[in-house]
C-alpha cells in the first residue's frame, strides 16, 4: 500500500495559500483562497484575485469554480458551465458571507 504524503498547513500558513489563474488572454492571475464551501454534494471554491501589492482587489471581485481533489489529495479547480449552477454557488457564498457577519456581531 502506497504511503500517503500530506502537507500540513499551519495556522499562520493558510492565509497565505495562493492560486495561479491561467487566463484566457495568456496572462496570470494570483488569488487568495477565501473558503471552499460543498452545495448539492459538489464541492465549490471562492478565490479573490490580488492586486500589484499582494492586497486583495478593491473592487471585491471573487471568482467562483468547482473544486475536486483526486485519489491522491491532488486539488484541481474546474469552470462552472452552467448559468443555473454559478448562480446558485453565489448565492450559497453570499449566505456564507452572511453567516459569518451575523456570527462577527
Amino acid at each position: 500500500m502506497a504511503e500517503e504524503k500530506v502537507t500540513p498547513v499551519t495556522e499562520d500558513e493558510i492565509d497565505n495559500i495562493r492560486v495561479t489563474l491561467d487566463l484566457d488572454d495568456d496572462t496570470t492571475c494570483e488569488c487568495r483562497i477565501l473558503t471552499i464551501f460543498e452545495m448539492d454534494d459538489q464541492d465549490y471554491i471562492a478565490l479573490c484575485p490580488l492586486d500589484e501589492n499582494d492586497e486583495d482587489n478593491a473592487e471585491g471581485i471573487v471568482y467562483l469554480y468547482r473544486y475536486e481533489e483526486d485519489e491522491d489529495g491532488i486539488p484541481s479547480i474546474i469552470n462552472i458551465e452552467s448559468k443555473d449552477e454559478y448562480e446558485a454557488a453565489a448565492d450559497r457564498f453570499d449566505e456564507i458571507l452572511d453567516e459569518e457577519l451575523y456570527d462577527s456581531m
